[in-house]
């Protein structure tokens, strides 16, 4: 019969196994996150990222891209995409935390976004949050479709 070792770390046989206390940090931060956006508090939103800031899209023509912004970047572009935030929209969102160590999480969104005249809009997208000494922090975005005008990522 296999035994298992669960370690001070919360790993079970190298596996991290989440709290309900973790699953509850990643939520508030969350939280904080919507309650930031919902504002258009850019500035602050850049606040809660480790940069240079990952990004994976893709592109049209079936590619993937990359990139990496700078807190500079995010913020112009942040500014343009959410103007004055998201107050206008009803926004639905379950999130899945996917805890790879204690201080990395991927976190998948699933999000449904209601505009005032009914129109809805899904989206799936992931982040990878990072826990920093000053708590947790997104380090990259992963999304389709905001690879318009970008090279397609190559290997190599």
């Amino acid at each position: 019969m296999a035994q298992t070792a669960t370690r001070q770390d919360g790993t079970e046989n190298g596996v991290f196994t989440p709290s309900a206390e973790d699953v509850a940090a990643i939520e508030a931060w969350f939280a904080e996150y919507d309650a930031l956006a919902e504002r258009g508090a850019v500035e602050e939103i850049a606040g809660l990222a480790v940069f240079p800031l990952n990004l994976a899209t893709d592109v049209p023509g079936g590619a993937a891209a990359v990139r990496q912004w700078s807190r500079e970047e995010f913020v112009e572009v942040m500014t343009e995409v959410m103007g004055g935030g998201t107050a206008g929209l009803a926004m639905e969102s379950v999130r899945t935390p996917r805890f790879l160590t204690a201080n990395l999480v991927l976190v998948e969104t699933e999000a449904t976004m209601t505009d005032e005249d009914g129109n809805r809009q899904s989206t799936r997208y992931a982040d990878l949050l990072v826990r920093t000494a000053d708590g947790w922090a997104f380090q990259t975005m992963v999304q389709g479709g905001w690879g318009q005008g970008w090279p397609p990522a190559t290997r190599g």
